[in-house]
C-alpha cells in the first residue's frame, strides 16, 4: 500500500546564512514547512524574520546552506519554470504595452523558437485569456506609465501566470497600494488561485491580509529566522470581506499579533514606553 502523497513543497531543517560562515548572519535556521498542492499559504512575522529570503529560497533564487527544499520530492538547486515570482515593485517593462508585458516572457520565446503556428496560438490565446482574468482588456495596448499601482500589479501577476506556473511566490505584492485597492486585489487574487489551481506562498506584513488571503498563516520569529508557530484559519474557503469583523476572525488577529509582539521583542519595548509615560505623568 503506498503512503500518502507528498507535498509540493517541502522544507526540511532549511538554513540560509549570508556572508562567510564564521562572521555570516544566519538569515534561517532549522525551518520545517509542508505545503499542499492548491494551498494559499501566507507568512507573516516581524521585519527581519527571513520572510522574503524563505520565499526566494523556495523560488531557488537564494542559495540554502543547510537542509533541504523540494518541489514534488526533487531538490531546489535554482530557479524553475513550475515557480513564479510577484515582488512589491512590479517590474514591468516601461517601453511595452500592457500585452506585451504580459506575453514578453521566457514561455512565449520558447514557443516562437518553436516555430510552430500552434504553440505561438496557444500563447497567444493564453495572454488573451489573462488580460480578461485580469481585467485588463481596456488598458491592453497602455503603457505602465499611465496605469494605476493595482493596474500594473494586475500586470505583473498575468505575466507571472503567463507560463502556467504550479506554484506561485509572492513577496508583499500588495505592500504599496491604498486601502481600497488591496481589498480589490484581494479578492481578485483569491478568485485567480482557484481558476488557476495554483499553490501560492504569500509574504506579507498586515496580519489581517494574511488571515483573510490564507488557509494557514505561518508566523515567523526572528535572530535566526525560524517559524515560531502556524495557524489554521477557521474561515471558509470563499472568503468575503464582512468575514473580516467575526469573531473568529477577530480572535485570530488578536492572538498572531500578541504572538508578533512577544517573539521580536516589541512587547518588551510596549512595557518600557508605559514605563516611561507613567514616569513622565509623575514629574508633570
Amino acid at each position: 500500500m503506498s503512503g500518502p502523497p507528498l507535498p509540493i513543497v517541502r522544507c526540511r531543517s532549511l538554513g540560509v546564512r549570508f556572508g562567510e560562515a564564521a562572521s555570516g548572519t544566519r538569515a534561517l535556521e532549522g525551518v520545517d514547512l509542508e505545503v499542499g498542492e492548491g494551498e494559499f499559504l501566507t507568512i507573516v512575522g516581524a521585519s527581519g524574520c527571513g520572510k522574503s529570503t524563505l520565499l526566494r529560497t523556495i523560488g531557488g533564487l537564494v542559495g540554502y546552506c543547510d537542509g533541504a527544499v523540494e518541489i514534488d520530492g526533487h531538490l531546489v538547486r535554482g530557479p524553475g519554470v513550475d515557480r513564479a515570482m510577484v515582488f512589491q515593485n512590479y517590474s514591468l517593462y516601461p517601453w511595452l504595452t500592457v500585452t506585451e508585458n504580459i506575453r514578453f516572457t521566457r514561455t512565449l520565446r520558447a514557443f516562437t523558437q518553436d516555430r510552430t503556428s500552434s504553440s505561438v496560438e496557444a500563447a497567444l490565446a493564453r495572454s488573451d485569456a489573462l488580460l480578461a482574468l485580469m481585467g485588463l482588456q481596456k488598458v491592453a495596448h497602455a503603457h505602465p506609465n499611465q496605469l494605476s499601482g493595482g493596474m500594473q500589479q494586475r500586470v505583473a501577476i498575468a505575466r507571472a501566470l503567463m507560463g502556467r506556473p504550479r506554484i506561485l511566490l509572492m513577496d508583499e505584492p500588495f505592500g504599496a497600494l491604498d486601502a481600497q485597492t488591496r481589498e480589490v486585489m484581494h479578492d481578485l487574487i483569491l478568485h485567480v488561485s482557484r481558476l488557476e489551481r495554483s499553490t501560492v506562498l504569500f509574504v506579507t506584513h498586515d496580519v489581517e491580509e494574511a488571515i483573510y488571503l490564507g488557509g494557514r498563516v505561518v508566523l515567523m520569529a526572528p535572530q535566526p529566522g525560524r517559524i515560531d508557530s502556524v495557524h489554521a484559519v477557521p474561515l471558509p474557503s470563499l472568503r468575503t470581506q464582512e468575514m473580516k469583523l467575526s469573531p473568529e476572525f477577530l480572535r485570530l488577529k488578536s492572538r498572531i499579533l500578541e504572538r508578533i509582539r512577544e517573539t521580536s521583542g516589541m512587547r518588551t519595548d510596549l512595557d518600557l514606553l508605559a514605563r516611561l509615560s507613567i514616569q513622565e505623568q509623575g514629574i508633570s
